[in-house]
């Protein structure tokens, strides 16, 4: 049991780029420390290791989990591996920060959350976003009414992103294409959005229509696109691709006006900074202007939800709790179907 006031120590389970950012929210967090990195690429642990001053570096994943120093772990492998490791960091007492998206499929998801639930630890997927100001404050003006009634909702998150068949995003056997690495953003927020309409932590749609560019080699979505259908008429337009830019941005219609949010997954940045919400009316003209300024760093927002909601078991809203989870990765697998994409691990039964 750590010390009353003592850092949570942290396990970092995979050394790869998004590792590297929540590395360094780590050492700018108030509560959390770096005791250990796990990779099974020996050479990349020690190098990830003296990058950010880490005491002891692995290269097998088991190994970390059995570090008694370490109190949670952070699964930062990619997607197809996530259920794997985030229910064994689980089975060995650890509480658990999964990368999103938390697994293939709500199968898998079901399973970590099991397994969470069966030994007693936290677990959260991570959404960065979910964690910084700027969202919460975005369901207070939701909740408040001065869109008047939600009618829609608009997001995308998508990128023009390395053309490598071999590469995370579009490798098939890695989880490749957008729904899944980056769709699940625009999802996640569009049903938060509709659920503050109506005064809950999140909605479920009703429906889901789906289209995307599979890529002619792999099979795996380049860019994509989805028209959600939400209880009380609220409609969401999101999009999200690997080999497409956009503006990134999201905008929630009502019939008072609409609120423009032009950086919904980063607000001020990664190392803290300015964001700013606008309201217009109907017709365009600035309501409300909102500066929000957060000058802790994003990814050390994420590490201090989890640390101040251990002992809730898993994170208070707008944070992603198990059910939240649970149904994004159910909205994302109807998404998946009405294009087309399966995964191998769609045809699998059984224990994960």
């Amino acid at each position: 049991m750590a010390q009353k006031g003592a850092r949570l120590g942290w396990g970092i389970l995979a050394a790869g780029k998004i590792a590297h950012k929540f590395a360094r929210g780590i050492l700018h967090s108030a509560t959390g420390r770096i005791a250990a990195v796990a990779s099974r690429d020996a050479g990349r642990a020690e190098a990830f290791a003296g990058e950010f001053g880490i005491a002891r570096h692995y290269d097998n994943y088991q190994a970390l989990l059995e570090d008694r120093e370490v109190r949670v772990v952070y699964v930062a492998t990619p997607h197809p591996f996530h259920a794997e490791w985030a229910i064994r960091a689980a089975e060995s007492g650890k509480h658990v920060l999964c990368e999103k998206p938390i697994g293939m499929n709500r199968r898998e998801a079901e399973a970590i959350v099991e397994a969470a639930r069966a030994n007693g630890v936290f677990l959260m997927e991570a959404f960065m976003y979910r964690c910084q100001p700027q969202t919460a404050r975005l369901v207070e003006l939701v909740r408040s009414g001065i869109l008047g009634e939600v009618r829609a909702i608009r997001a995308s998150f998508s990128y023009l992103g390395k053309y490598d068949l071999e590469g995370l995003k579009l490798n098939k056997r890695l989880g490749g294409g957008g729904i899944l690495d980056v769709g699940c953003y625009p999802v996640s927020l569009s049903r938060l959005l509709a659920g503050a309409a109506s005064g809950k932590a999140f909605a479920e749609p009703l429906e889901v229509r789906g289209q995307a560019r599979l890529n002619p080699q792999t099979g795996v979505d380049e860019y994509a696109t989805a028209l959600l259908s939400f209880p009380g008429g609220i409609l969401a337009e999101l999009a999200a691709g690997v080999q497409l830019a956009r503006d990134n941005t999201a905008t929630v219609y009502g019939t008072a006006g609409r609120l423009e949010i032009p950086s919904p997954w980063f607000g001020g940045g990664i190392e803290g900074g300015v964001s700013r919400l606008v309201v217009r009316s109907n017709e365009g003209e600035v309501v409300q202007e909102i500066e929000i300024v957060t000058r802790e760093w994003l990814y050390a927002l994420e590490a201090d939800t989890v640390a101040a909601s251990l002992d809730r078991g898993e994170a208070p809203p707008p944070a992603m709790g198990c059910a939240d989870t649970l149904g994004n990765m159910e909205t994302l697998d109807r998404w998946r179907g009405c294009v087309g994409l399966e995964y191998e691990s769609d045809q699998r039964r059984g224990r994960t």
